[in-house]
């Protein structure tokens, strides 16, 4: 106690007499018990304490301190105050803003309670007053145990570099009892023993028990001061939380406990032998735990190391799933999940063969290019489920940070690894299935290239060593079934791609979809929407006029969506009470639906001079495009519209470079370019375009024009001109084969070197298809190019137009043949 004071002095402390009554204000106190000649202050906060305090003040000023058995006990009983206490006198008392009192008491003599006179509103007891027995003189053995408390009190001062002046004190005491009080009250002892000190009147045993008390305080602080001088010689100056950490282990080393962190230490040793990882890892691994061993617990790069060591224990260093080599059942899972995709489904049978042959073979680097809604992401679990492997997916869409893909470096504040990792740990399993969703959308900017990152990632010659800024240990991925997705192949950059097993998955088949819907898509969307087959049944018919003209895709997300639109009202009158089936049919569609969203273009209705019919591939699949060529007087002025790239600006300037030289064969002025200006369009101005294969479509036009013959209605084409004429190869065949039937055109142009791409075609499709190969545009204008003498209506629009009555006497007979009438009409069962 700091502000402890004693007062030793022999003619106070005996010479001077107070009177003491044997009725007295009694005041419990807490935590610690007053011995006589002792002056401290102490603060008073309870109102019975307070009204002692008060009434002892009105009478001699002396008060009994008695200490509480329970100090967390606001309201003592009798039973709770111990019966031997101290009489004090208040030097003086103050009161505080908060309602409490401090005051300052010495200590006169001990007294023990005889009764309670009172216990309202203050407590009030009759005491006796204790004498303790007087020493005639002092004898060797009392003046032997003073001395020896005297010195264990030096030796205590000097383990703890405690001033000197407290030994002075000591030394000017020559009364045993005395001196037992006072080094009793220094002592850092519980309640109990003070208390057990404070009873015993006969001074020199009273002394006695101090001295043992003593020697075990001496013994303390020689173990804390040797426990101090282990830990400094371990310790560097700066690290103080460290030193109290070392004195902590070295007490509870003496003691023989253990402690919390020592059962953590214990459990990441053993998840690390449990991990199985490689030499390299598990010497890092181990390099970690004991520095976290020698940190204290609190330290911020502590729980560092220790999400560090988290990530390594959790991490599948050896744990992989069995592969299902049985390749029937694998086939079946596959058939099972997606029709069609036959492509796919080969080549994940073609790797699970050889892997049931060689065993260990690296993981192939597959990536789905295709237009949405194909079904790329959704073939991915397929594939898992065929192999039995986990299945993760990471999405790439909008990543533009290099640190998504590799992780950040330990020394940022929340660093964790990459996504690959990430996803690994998430999987289970070091040979998962990975998706890398949709990798043509990764940005870049100020922090890095994330694209530049995946190369290692999907390199079979690196990512067997793969190397995470956070973890900076090489983990295998060479087992890893990478798959990436994306809609355009065109922004991977050229490294990337050459490290990918690039598959295309072209746009479905107006026949496909009609199959993928009865399979996959109304069975699914009945389940979601609680109604079952009894209730609604849709047609066959009505599915392909959804397709045909409610949607326009090379998917079928839209057509799953239109089909869930039916489900959903069929559900609510199925809420309302209807119990009867309900058929969705061609005719009774637009109930469910409204009217028809997409209609064939009209601009083709009949033969036309100057308009020919292209063909172009987008991400969304294949598209018909219409090329318009019209000539005025003027003074040989080339203008382009319909807001075209370069390329196709340039495919233009080629086609008309081809007339100009080609003006004698084909019949039309050496010098037309002179007297005329030629304007050439796209419509759907507002929709940007650009590429080569538009190139002979905008010379049949160009030259449609020049020689006033119209093109067939009936006859789509595409590929790339040059200027002798020369017809190049296109991509997106497939795509634009579908374009043009959905557009009900059967006659497609091609280029030759294109024949090869054909095999990609259904058959189903490619029976009902003629395709024309061409070489050249002499070829090509063969074909879509009709005789002046062609009229240029159908008898369909003839009648439309209400042109059809025939002059009088006369019968009108349509010039146009039988057979492309037939052939017109035979796609409308299919786009209805």
């Amino acid at each position: 106690m700091s502000e402890t004071q004693w007062n030793v002095d022999p003619q106070e402390g005996k010479g001077s007499q107070v009177e003491i009554p044997e009725v007295i204000p009694l005041l419990p106190i807490r935590d610690i018990v007053i011995y006589p000649y002792m002056m401290l202050p102490l603060f008073v906060g309870r109102d019975m304490s307070i009204q002692a305090v008060e009434e002892a003040l009105t009478r001699d000023r002396l008060i009994f301190l008695v200490a509480q058995k329970n100090s967390a006990e606001d309201n003592p009983k009798p039973a709770d105050i111990y019966g031997i206490g101290t009489v004090a006198s208040i030097m003086r008392m103050l009161k505080l803003a908060d309602g409490r009192v401090k005051i300052l008491v010495q200590g006169l003599s001990k007294g023990e309670i005889e009764s309670y006179t009172r216990e309202r509103p203050f407590y009030e007891v009759k005491i006796r007053k204790v004498t303790e027995p007087a020493i005639p003189e002092v004898s060797i053995e009392v003046e032997a145990l003073m001395r020896n408390v005297k010195e264990k009190i030096e030796q205590i001062l000097n383990l703890k570099n405690l001033p000197p002046e407290i030994g002075m004190v000591t030394d000017n005491i020559s009364d045993p009892g005395v001196l037992a009080d006072l080094v009793a009250s220094n002592l850092r002892l519980k309640i109990e023993e003070s208390q057990a000190i404070l009873e015993i009147f006969e001074p020199v045993a009273r002394l006695k028990k101090v001295t043992e008390l003593l020697s075990r305080e001496l013994e303390l602080s020689t173990m804390q001061a040797r426990i101090q001088n282990q830990a400094k010689e371990e310790m560097s100056k700066t690290q103080r939380d460290y030193f109290l950490r070392e004195q902590l282990k070295q007490i509870q080393q003496e003691l023989g406990e253990g402690d919390e962190r020592a059962e953590e230490i214990k459990e990441l040793k053993k998840s690390i032998e449990k991990a199985k990882m490689p030499l390299e890892v598990k010497r890092e691994a181990e390099k970690q735990l004991k520095r976290l061993e020698q940190m204290h617990p609190e330290a911020s790069e502590a729980s560092l190391v220790r999400t560090y060591l988290d990530w390594l224990v959790e991490l599948p260093w050896s744990k992989r799933t069995k592969d299902n080599l049985n390749i029937p059942k694998a086939k079946q899972v596959l058939d099972e999940d997606h029709y069609n995709l036959e492509k796919v489904k080969e080549r994940i049978l073609e790797y699970l063969a050889v892997n049931k042959l060689r065993r260990k073979i690296k993981g192939p680097i597959l990536c789905f290019v295709g237009p949405p809604g194909v079904g790329k992401t959704s073939l991915g679990k397929s594939i898992a489920r065929a192999l039995g492997r986990n299945f993760v997916r990471v999405s790439l869409g909008g990543i533009r940070d290099e640190a998504e893909i590799r992780g950040h470096r330990r020394t940022y504040v929340g660093a964790l690894p990459g996504r690959v990792i990430q996803g690994v740990k998430q999987a289970g399993s070091k040979n998962p299935v990975f998706m890398l969703d949709e990798i043509d959308k990764v940005g870049t900017d100020f922090r890095g290239d994330p694209s530049a990152a995946l190369l290692e990632v999907l390199d079979p010659e690196q990512n067997h060593a793969f190397s995470d800024h956070y973890l900076n240990l090489p983990f295998d991925l060479s087992n890893v079934l990478f798959i990436c997705t994306a809609n355009l192949l065109d922004p991977v950059p050229p490294a990337l791609a050459d490290r990918m097993e690039v598959i295309q998955l072209s746009g479905y088949t107006n026949e496909e979809k009609l199959e993928i819907a009865g399979r996959f898509l109304i069975p699914r969307q009945l389940e979601d929407n609680g109604i079952t087959t009894k209730q609604l049944d849709i047609s066959d018919d009505a599915v392909l006029r959804i397709i045909a003209q409610y949607t326009k895709e090379a998917g079928l997300r839209n057509v799953e969506r239109e089909i869930a639109s039916i489900c959903r009202k069929v559900a609510r009158k199925v809420a309302e009470g209807k119990k009867d089936l309900t058929r969705v049919t061609r005719g009774n569609l637009h109930l469910f639906l409204g009217p028809a969203k997409f209609l064939p273009e009209t601009e083709q209705e009949h033969h036309e001079i100057g308009v020919a019919t292209g063909l172009a591939w987008t991400s969304a699949g294949g598209e018909v495009l219409y090329v318009e060529a019209s000539l005025s007087k003027g003074r040989g002025n080339l203008t382009l519209t319909g807001q075209l790239g370069e390329v196709m600006k340039e495919s233009a300037q080629a086609a008309v470079s081809y007339a100009r030289s080609h003006a004698k064969e084909l019949g039309i002025d050496e010098d037309f370019y002179q007297k005329l200006d030629i304007h050439i369009h796209v419509p759907a101005g507002a929709i940007p375009k650009d590429g080569p294969s538009a190139g002979i479509t905008m010379a049949t036009a160009l030259t449609s024009a020049l020689t006033k013959r119209p093109v067939s209605r009936d006859v789509a084409m595409t590929g790339e001109i040059t200027l002798r004429g020369r017809i190049l190869p296109v991509g997106g065949l497939k795509e634009k084969c579908l374009a043009a039937f959905r557009a009900g055109i059967r006659t497609i142009v091609i280029p030759e070197k294109n024949q090869k791409d054909l095999d990609e075609i259904p058959k189903p499709l490619r029976r009902k298809l003629t395709v024309s190969p061409a070489s050249n545009m002499a070829e090509v204008l063969k074909v879509a190019l009709l005789d002046k003498s062609t009229p240029k209506r159908s008898a369909q629009s003839l009648v439309a137009s209400g042109k059809s009555k025939p002059a009088k006497g006369k019968r009108w007979k349509p010039k146009e043949k039988p057979l492309e009438r037939a052939r017109r009409e035979r796609p409308i069962l299919l786009r209805a």
